[in-house]
């Protein structure tokens, strides 16, 4: 088969993925979306409940909304949507435009190089990729293509309850009776846990939503309890930069995170590592590597930041860092172990390029594990990657964006620092006050 020249596989129709394709047609070049859900930012759909810290200035991409503006599309402006508004009024009026060049139900279960497995370097860069695809209503195929732009995200592949990085004994079997989650309630799943007590995993955004979202619940049904579980033994920046951020819902999303503890709706516990899930009469039990275990819990939500899904790149060479799992060029930058500046530079073509020429890793997933990622991010990746695939290297090396600043400084903190060893404040916010734990009766 002769290899269209022009052709690009995107893997995943979220938003970079959406807004590659965006980009590849502006350069003349033919981009074929491979996304397994059943339309498009299928992701998104799961979390369409929860409102975005981002504006709508920052939601959208500039390829895109040029190919969309002669449909008679016009770009939302103000304010901050949903999930679901961010479907229903871009990336689904967007998905439609781009038409037969997005297949849905088709999964990517392997790339490669043509004849070359990962150890062949005879003529290895000269051949055209092979993406073997899963189709929901069909038999296995195979697509040749010029380049390749994963941006397949990590949504599915969230990290699990277990400090140790593996699912916690039990955590399986309490996912599979319906007590563990790997998610962000809606408000109507919140209100179904009134007056029971819940426990909430995790230390970053998806943790405040939650939070958020429970307490709420909280503060007009007086006998829920919400236990929030961090694994490090200080707070740390928890609740985020506050009006130090120069993203003002997301600085306010953790300081309303935080007045939920310092009100009582919210039980803080600190330094706990999840070894165990134990059911106990129909309710989890999380018991920590030191012993301890928490209250029984008629739901545990579990948000301790999510992976990429690296299996059906086994036959790609990749240069990724051994910890973040992100490419090593934008590995340090976004390191929360060793991050120590409040603002992420962006990131383009020279950071995320592959030993693989003509491979790419996009949005969500080019940061590995780590944390906070931003659609302005993204759309500044993938102009920079078409604009490299394309052969224009001025564009793709010229810098178009400058990212906002967290408010927060310093890392994330002494992994086993109690809180009163953690009051040195970071550089760009005010120290963390302490904030006192919560209740003895929800831990023995």
């Amino acid at each position: 088969m002769e290899v269209d020249m022009d052709s690009v596989v995107v893997i995943g129709a979220g938003p970079q993925g959406l807004a590659a394709a965006a980009h590849l047609l502006e350069r003349g070049l033919n981009p074929l979306i491979l996304e397994a859900g059943t339309g498009p930012a299928s992701a998104v759909a799961e979390w369409g409940h929860v409102r975005l810290f981002s504006p709508w200035t920052e939601l959208t991409d500039a390829a895109s909304r040029r190919l969309l503006e002669p449909t008679g599309w016009m770009a939302p402006t103000q304010g901050y949507p949903t999930g679901a508004q961010w479907i229903e009024q871009y990336l689904a009026p967007l998905a439609e435009t781009l038409g037969h060049r997005i297949r849905y139900g088709a999964r990517v279960i392997g790339v490669g190089r043509k004849g070359r497995d990962l150890s062949v370097d005879a003529g290895r860069a000269e051949q055209p990729f092979i993406v073997h695809v899963e189709p929901a209503d069909s038999s296995e195929e195979r697509i040749e293509a010029r380049a390749v732009i994963d941006a397949s995200g990590t949504w599915r592949t969230p990290s699990p309850a277990g400090a140790d990085g593996l699912p916690a004994l039990g955590e399986r079997a309490a996912i599979e009776a319906g007590l563990m989650e790997h998610r962000m309630p809606a408000i109507e799943d919140a209100s179904a846990l009134a007056g029971q007590h819940v426990v909430v995993v995790g230390n970053g955004h998806s943790a405040a939503t939650t939070i958020g979202i429970l307490s709420r619940v909280a503060k007009r049904e007086p006998g829920t309890r919400i236990s929030w579980v961090l694994r490090r033994g200080t707070v740390g920046n928890t609740f985020g930069g506050g009006s130090a951020d120069e993203l003002p819902e997301r600085g306010a999303l953790g300081q309303r995170a935080k007045k939920a503890v310092e009100d009582g709706l919210v039980d803080l516990v600190t330094g706990f590592r999840t070894e165990q899930v134990v059911i106990d009469g129909g309710q989890a039990v999380l018991v920590a590597e030191d012993g301890r275990q928490l209250a029984p819990a008629a739901r545990v939500f579990v948000a301790t930041g999510f992976r990429p899904d690296l299996s059906f790149l086994s036959e790609i060479r990749l240069d990724l860092d051994m910890r973040l799992q992100a490419p090593t060029r934008i590995a340090a930058e976004v390191d929360p172990n060793v991050h120590s500046c409040g603002s992420v530079r962006a990131t383009g073509a020279a950071d995320l390029e592959q030993p693989e020429p003509g491979f790419y890793i996009v949005g969500a997933k080019s940061y590995g594990r780590a944390p906070t990622f931003l659609a302005l991010t993204g759309f500044e990746q993938v102009r920079s990657v078409v604009a490299a695939i394309a052969g224009d290297r001025e564009a793709a090396e010229r810098v178009e964006l400058a990212l906002p600043d967290t408010g927060v400084c310093g890392g994330s903190g002494l992994f086993d620092a109690p809180d009163e060893q953690s009051a040195a404040g970071p550089c760009c916010a005010p120290a963390p006050q302490l904030i006192q734990l919560g209740a003895p009766p929800l831990v023995r």
